[in-house]
């Protein structure tokens, strides 16, 4: 276990410090950006000792395996981002333990995700994941709506119950005209960004950026970062 938390520690410390460095190239103070770690597939055991190194922020991508090992680390100081595709059957487990969901990307969601939140008489953060690998207002391949579709959905999130419109969240595109170009993806989700808070000032987060991407969703202006695989290294296979 010592090991492991001072691998853990010096991985933290490595992001950290591209962290600094990108945001310093970018004329930005590093206070500017919130690192989520993210732990899927990885134990409680090292969710606690993450908690242990300061961190606040965990992101998790499945629910059967988000939900157990939320209710195990239900004593830490954490916030939980929800980022993966969500399915409606799942929205009443992901809302008794996540403080913002990440990925909302269709008025079916946001519906189930009001009721679920009214229901265990909690506020949910709400950011939709924009899908910058089609122009409509279509899913996306690596799900998200389409930039067209942005202004409509937010507007359901804001006039729904028991939800709180926080912002706009993006993967890396792997098709479409912003494929392997991470800087000019985050830039469009920025543009993105700007025109949403025209309407909805207080809806300023915008998370981008993974570990292989950070530095270009810092230069552009991400406020969330979420980073894996260089904290907890290379995860183990999914059976």
């Amino acid at each position: 276990m010592t090991d492991r938390k001072t691998e853990l520690a010096a991985n933290l410390a490595t992001v950290e410090e591209r962290i600094s460095a990108a945001c310093a190239a970018a004329g930005r103070k590093r206070e500017e950006v919130t690192l989520i770690v993210v732990t899927k597939t990885y134990p409680a055991s090292d969710v606690r000792l993450l908690a242990e190194l300061g961190v606040r922020h965990v992101a998790e991508n499945r629910d059967q395996e988000a939900a157990p090992k939320a209710a195990e680390c239900a004593d830490l100081p954490l916030i939980w981002h929800f980022v993966g595709q969500l399915q409606t059957n799942k929205v009443r487990s992901v809302c008794s333990y996540a403080d913002v969901v990440q990925s909302v990307d269709r008025k079916r969601l946001v519906d189930a995700l009001s009721g679920a939140a009214v229901g265990a008489a909690r506020e949910l953060g709400v950011l939709i994941q924009v899908a910058l690998d089609v122009d409509s207002g279509e899913r996306g391949q690596r799900g998200g709506v389409g930039p067209d579709g942005v202004g409509a959905l937010a507007e359901a999130v804001a006039a729904a119950d028991g939800l709180r419109l926080d912002g706009l969240m993006t993967v890396a595109p792997l098709a479409g005209p912003y494929a392997d170009q991470p800087r000019a993806a985050f830039g469009r989700l920025m543009e993105i960004s700007s025109g949403l808070r025209v309407a909805h000032p207080a809806a300023n987060m915008v998370s981008a950026g993974m570990s292989s991407d950070l530095e270009e969703a810092v230069a552009a202006g991400a406020t969330h970062v979420r980073v894996g695989t260089a904290v907890l290294g290379v995860r183990p296979r999914l059976r």
